[in-house]
């Protein structure tokens, strides 16, 4: 049976290689890929779409360049950081 840290630290891996991939997507695919044509970019779009959409709203713009990934890479690694201390 797994631990609910254990779980934890899975969602956050999970989390983060998804960021990535959509970084890599970025470089490859189109700005506004056509989500339904592929179920992977979809699948990688919803689940990082969450977390980035808000760290969005809060930075100030850099022109075309896009830090959201960076800084949720960045709170992802902090929130695992301090999951594994309170165990």
């Amino acid at each position: 049976m797994m631990s609910a840290l254990e779980i934890g630290n899975i969602v956050i891996y999970v989390l983060m290689a998804a960021v990535l991939v959509r970084v890599l997507l970025s470089w490859i695919v189109p700005i506004q890929p056509s989500i339904a044509s592929n179920p992977i970019i979809a699948f990688v779009f919803q689940i990082t779409e969450p977390i980035l959409a808000p760290i969005r709203r809060v930075l100030p713009a850099m022109g075309m360049l896009d830090l959201s990934p960076m800084v949720a890479l960045l709170l992802l690694s902090l929130l695992q950081v301090l999951l594994n201390r309170l165990a």
